[in-house]
């Protein structure tokens, strides 16, 4: 497998809760601008995935908490899609400090919908893969 795809991201602070840290919805909300991130990287538009009726959608997601990230914290938010059989794939990210200290861990099961069907597709690999004008951003 590649190096996974990385994006920087300030904490910025009106993230951080009365404790001074991370919000811990905001793990998420990093997650989620990776992987979107990550699509854009490979050549795959929002627009793109709306043009075919398909959107990616999050089945299950598990978060562990290792670091507390504070305002002004600089973290490198990594993505990478581990592809199986079927109509799910793994998605595995790490938020960490500049340090290199992981701050989390973030996976996930994920899937691609047809959204006028509101059922996920049979083979996503291969939708990504067509759809990408770098297929090599997804592992593909």
């Amino acid at each position: 497998m590649s190096e996974p795809f990385s994006v920087t991201v300030v904490v910025r602070g009106y993230e951080t809760d009365t404790q001074g840290h991370l919000n811990q919805a905001v793990y998420l909300q990093y997650a989620e601008h990776a992987r979107w991130s990550m699509l854009q990287a490979g050549g795959i538009r929002q627009a793109d995935l709306l043009e075919r009726n398909l959107g990616p959608v999050a089945l299950e997601v598990t978060v562990r908490y290792r670091r507390e990230l504070r305002a002004g914290d600089e973290t490198e938010v990594t993505c990478a899609f581990v592809w199986g059989e079927g109509k799910t794939f793994r998605i595995e990210q790490t938020i960490r400090m500049a340090d290199g200290t992981v701050a989390a861990e973030v996976s996930g099961v994920g899937g691609l919908m047809d959204l006028r069907r509101r059922k996920l597709v049979a083979d996503p690999r291969e939708h990504f893969r067509a759809l990408a004008k770098a297929p090599e951003v997804f592992g593909l």
